[in-house]
């Protein structure tokens, strides 16, 4: 292992990519530790050190932000509006013929998809650094039950003030989106991709020792074993795949004999990703935020559906809002996956070129089959995304240590699956130049 570090520096090509990516992440890394303009950073650390972090939406977009998003920082939108709008446009190829078009038209028709995200993304941007600043002047981003309380952290509520905070976050966003594609070029590539993963990981450090300090070395011991355990079994089952074998018919042009090599379709246990949790998450959130914002005036109760939301859809350790959970991210694993993933067009394509699967015929019945398989291995990829998503509920409910465990759910998904695409980049550079990978 050590052996294979000293080689990718050695490699000047590859140290050179690797040294890149290092100062691309140390100048994200920065940002998140520098204020918006007119916020009162020392107010903000009060509100974080009482309250400790958020609920909900904003503590995923947190979580995506490595903590600025509470900082109120330049970065504080992160990479959340790359991601949502990367996602939509991803959606819109299924609702609009054009985006489809443009997909399967190559390297052109992708680069012009890339192009709409962006223009998203700065529309997202503006969007929520808008909303953000409007929670964040109410006192509510930090979760307190007083709006009074933090409510002073900006110093200047007047119209410029905030036309310029959103100008600077919504600036901190493209510049986020300009790095991460600077890592894809001349970095080792899946620049967004680690900037997330190093978003998530610059937070364990610190979630881990609020665990040991408030429950204890013998609870923190325990969240460490299991921690290795989970990790363990996602890296287990990320890798798990079913594969279909193809085989090609032999095909004479001339005198030359082409086709008749055997291959086959790789189909994994988990093939939506982390997308289903985030989708169950933003929309779990709703119904907390429409009762958010249908809180009655001073001396009035609640009104009966307003009382319901805010007993049951806002406690993570409530088992109504787990089940809803669990069964909105199986829900969503299907619907993501249906998507994604199109077996008349795998069987048209394999059609085509003279692919079939043994003891199926081609066209119809190989679509059949694969939509067969596809529908019964995505119940397992399903549930094991409910369960890796529900960790730091029942760490919640067992520790009362929701917003200090971060090491569940969306961000072990994320750490394993990133951390194991950059492993597989770095061998695979290492191959082209050493003929040995990075791992044996």
């Amino acid at each position: 292992m050590f052996s294979a570090i000293v080689r990718v520096f050695r490699t000047p090509d590859l140290r050179k990519k690797l040294l890149f990516t290092l100062a691309i992440i140390a100048i994200f890394r920065l940002g998140s530790f520098i204020p918006s303009p007119f916020v009162d950073f020392a107010n903000v650390q009060a509100c974080l050190n009482a309250n400790q972090g958020t609920t909900g939406l904003y503590e995923l977009v947190n979580l995506f932000s490595g903590g600025a998003l509470l900082k109120l920082s330049i970065f504080a939108l992160g990479i959340m509006p790359y991601i949502t709008s990367s996602i939509i446009v991803q959606l819109l190829r299924v609702v609009i013929p054009h985006f489809e078009t443009l997909y399967k038209e190559g390297q052109a028709g992708q680069a012009r998809l890339t192009q709409y995200t962006r223009y998203l993304t700065i529309a997202l941007g503006v969007l929520q650094s808008t909303t953000l600043i409007t929670v964040a002047r109410s006192g509510a981003l930090f979760g307190t039950t007083s709006a009074t309380e933090c409510s002073n952290i900006i110093t200047n509520t007047n119209w410029y003030a905030i036309l310029l905070m959103v100008i600077t976050m919504t600036a901190g966003t493209g510049l986020i989106m300009w790095l991460g594609e600077l890592v894809t070029e001349r970095g080792i590539g899946n620049g967004m991709s680690l900037l997330i993963f190093t978003s998530i990981a610059a937070q364990f450090p610190t979630s881990f020792w609020a665990i040991e300090q408030s429950n204890g070395i013998g609870t923190f011991l325990l969240v460490l074993l299991v921690s290795v355990i989970v990790v363990g079994a996602v890296v287990f089952v990320e890798q798990s795949q079913r594969r279909i074998p193809v085989q090609y018919a032999k095909r004479m042009i001339g005198r030359r004999t082409y086709g008749g090599n055997n291959t086959y379709i790789p189909i994994k246990v988990n093939m939506a990703g982390v997308v289903p949790v985030i989708f169950a998450s933003s929309l779990l959130y709703l119904p907390a935020l429409v009762a958010q914002f249908s809180q009655p005036a001073a001396g009035q109760a609640p009104a009966a559906w307003v009382t319901w939301v805010t007993n049951y859809l806002t406690r993570g350790d409530h088992p109504l809002y787990m089940l809803l959970y669990a069964l909105l991210i199986v829900g969503f694993t299907y619907f993501y996956v249906a998507i994604t993933f199109n077996p008349e067009e795998v069987a048209d394509n394999m059609k085509k070129y003279g692919g079939f699967i043994p003891g199926i015929r081609a066209g119809r019945p190989t679509a059949e089959y694969l939509d067969y398989v596809l529908t019964r291995i995505t119940l397992p990829g399903s549930i094991y995304l409910a369960v890796v998503a529900l960790i730091p509920l029942v760490a919640f409910a067992l520790l009362g240590a929701s917003n200090n465990f971060t090491f569940g759910g969306t961000s072990i998904l994320i750490i394993v699956g990133v951390g194991l695409e950059t492993v597989k980049q770095i061998d695979s550079q290492l191959q082209q130049r050493h003929y040995e990978g990075l791992l044996r």
